[in-house]
This record gives structure tokens, sequence and C-alpha cells, in this order.
């Protein structure tokens, strides 16, 4: 068995486990460590969630994403028999994502930091669901029967310094719906390097079709400067905090 901490992210949309932490992913099953990845909305079946199977493979996945199944906040139609992912009642999704916790038993769990990176709701939600599941899920008395209790060693929040904010800014659209501030560069915790799975990142987020010829944001991305984009995409920042001494490394 590999002495590498096995991980699960945890996203709310189909493309943000490649655009935000792709190549974290990548670096981490190539190492030999296990894991595995859950996205929040657009239900099974739907262009995009077929599309996300496509970059998780990519990425080296060797098990298919987890789909919860709720709405997009902001697109109905991503689960048309579903509610919204932040009109259900908290503590049923904090009960649905402790029995994957309980079964899937990682010692990391990855999502977006508190602001969701750059303030979508959706995001936002998602990093307030992870803490409190983790918190839920090593509890004898909640939710028996969803699973033995399991402790998560450490959670991982995806951030974006805000030195690479500032070098990213001056070729980003004014336009741009994405209020990127940043998180401090003294409280960023983890800062990866990972040139070595650009390439398996870049083919993740190609994968993501849809959202490719949709998003103005993904575009904008796509627009940078080659330097300014490869700062972008071949490093990945976190904030950590351990939930038992010591915690769990990631990368």
């Amino acid at each position: 068995m590999s002495g590498i901490p096995s991980a699960l992210f945890v996203h709310a949309h189909p493309d943000d486990e490649s655009l935000w932490t792709g190549g974290t992913i990548a670096a981490h099953i190539a190492r030999g460590g296990d894991a595995d990845l859950i996205t929040c909305t657009w239900a099974p079946g739907t262009v995009r969630n077929v599309e996300l199977g496509d970059a998780a493979r990519e990425l080296g996945l060797s098990r298919p994403p987890i789909a919860l199944g709720y709405a997009d906040s902001f697109v109905p139609e991503s689960a048309p028999d579903a509610p919204s992912f932040i009109d259900v009642q908290f503590d049923d999704e904090v009960a649905a994502l402790v029995g994957h916790i309980r079964r899937i038993r990682p010692d990391i769990i990855v999502t977006y930091d508190a602001f969701g990176i750059y303030g979508h709701r959706d995001h936002i939600h998602t990093n307030r669901l992870v803490c409190a599941a983790a918190d839920a899920a090593p509890l004898l008395h909640y939710a028996p029967g969803s699973g033995d209790p399991w402790q998560v060693k450490s959670l991982y929040f995806a951030t974006i310094p805000v030195s690479v904010v500032d070098e990213l800014r001056p070729f980003l659209p004014e336009a741009s719906h994405l209020p990127l501030v940043g998180t401090p560069d003294d409280q960023v915790d983890l800062t990866l390097d990972l040139h070595e799975q650009l390439g398996a990142k870049i083919r993740a987020i190609t994968s993501h079709r849809t959202e490719m010829a949709r998003s103005a944001s993904m575009k904008g991305f796509g627009s940078l400067p080659r330097d300014q984009q490869r700062l972008f995409l071949a490093r990945e920042s976190y904030q950590r905090r351990d939930l038992v001494p010591g915690g769990a490394d990631l990368g």
C-alpha cells in the first residue's frame, strides 16, 4: 500500500477540477497517490458531466467522478429534475457528503478557499459543505447509518496569491465577472510547481469543450500571453487546515 496520503477533490462544477487543481491531481496520481473526485452540480448524462469524465481520464483518475447531481445555481438545465445546489437543505447535503467521505476514507480533502477563489456562490457553498462534512464524518453519533466514522487529516483550500493576481490583472478583460482579488502571499501555505503536469492539465481543461466555447472567463484565461498563462496554469496554491496534529502533506 502506498504511503502517500489519499486525496478527495470536491468541486462545484465540471471544469473546476481541471482549472484550479488539475496539476495537483495529475501530480498526486503520478507519484503513486490515490485520488477521487466529487462534483456537486450537473447531473449524470448531461453534456458537461460527460466531458468531466473525459477530463478526469486526462488527469489520470482511475475511477469515474462522483456526481452529487444538484443543479448549477445559474444553470437550472444542468440537472432538470434536481434542485439548485444552494437551495437544498444544508443538513441533507452534509449527510450526503459524509456518506461519501466515510466510504472513500481520504486523508486529505481539497476544495476552494472561503471566498470560492473568485466569489462564485456555488464555490463558497462547496467550501462550507466540505468543512461541515469533514467535521461531522468522525462523529460516532452523526448519521450512524452512513458508514463507519472517518477522520480526515487535512483540508486544502485552492486559492490564488495576490502576487499572481497582480501579474495577471493587466491581461484580463476589465469586464470579466471574476473579482480576482487573491490571498495575501503570506497567508498561502503551499504552492506547487506543476510544469511537468502542464500538458495533462491543458488536455483536461480543453476536454470541457462546452465551457471552452461558452465561457468568457475561460476564453480570457486562454488568451493570456504565454508567460502569464504558464504562471497561471503551472502553479497551484493552497491554504491548509489540519484536523489532527501534524495533518497530511499534499505534494
